[in-house]
């Protein structure tokens, strides 16, 4: 059963009327996402025969869900630039240095939501404005819901996986160096992976 999905039930043979499942309807509110229990993780193919894989350790993000009309959802993700990490110190600097991500001068990469959708089922789009260095362009995140618990410390969590693809190109991210066997030490495509888990913000006492 999807996060957005609806009931119809027929009135009668020319009208009918939608009604919402509770459990559903439920989950609206806002969650902040949990940096311990979530990954913001990229991969790229390096030398044209492999893929090199990393991640952004330090991250922080809310999302607002509406558990009766997924077009009022929204998401907001801050992530740090210089927490990247691809198992190599060397590398690593690399990215952090001018030659890519500049993360002295830019260190934040954000991601603003402006639209989502429920594609069928389990399946959203969410779709906003990434932000990298001084660039601003749309992105669209492909993204299954994994289903809601409350763990045993009585948080009630939800659980979102997804991705999408950019080219780094795009957001001014053009270093390269040329394989004297033709091709490119850094692919321009660069594939995202989100794996996010979220805690829902408590009520107020009225």
């Amino acid at each position: 059963m999807g996060l957005f999905n609806r009931k119809t039930d027929i009135a009668d043979t020319t009208t009918a009327v939608a009604t919402v499942d509770p459990a559903l309807a439920a989950l609206t509110g806002e969650y902040t996402i949990d940096p311990a229990h979530s990954s913001i993780g990229f991969t790229v193919r390096h030398a044209m025969v492999t893929n090199v894989r990393g991640s952004f350790g330090r991250h922080e993000g809310t999302l607002r869900l509406d558990g009766t009309d997924p077009s009022r959802s929204s998401a907001s993700i801050d992530v740090d630039i210089a927490s990247v990490d691809t198992g190599i110190a060397d590398r690593d600097g690399h990215l952090r240095s001018a030659d890519f991500f500049d993360a002295e001068n830019f260190p934040k990469m954000t991601f603003r939501s402006t639209g989502a959708e429920q594609l069928g089922g389990d399946r959203y789009r969410i779709t906003g404005d990434l932000t990298i260095k001084d660039v601003t362009r749309p992105l669209a995140i492909d993204l299954e819901f994994q289903g809601a618990a409350t763990d045993v410390y009585g948080n009630e969590r939800v659980g979102f996986e997804g991705g999408a693809e950019i080219l780094r190109s795009d957001w001014g991210l053009t270093w390269n160096a040329a394989l004297e066997a033709g091709g490119v030490m850094v692919s321009d495509k660069v594939r995202l992976a989100f794996d996010i888990s979220a805690i829902k913000a408590a009520v107020p006492a009225a």
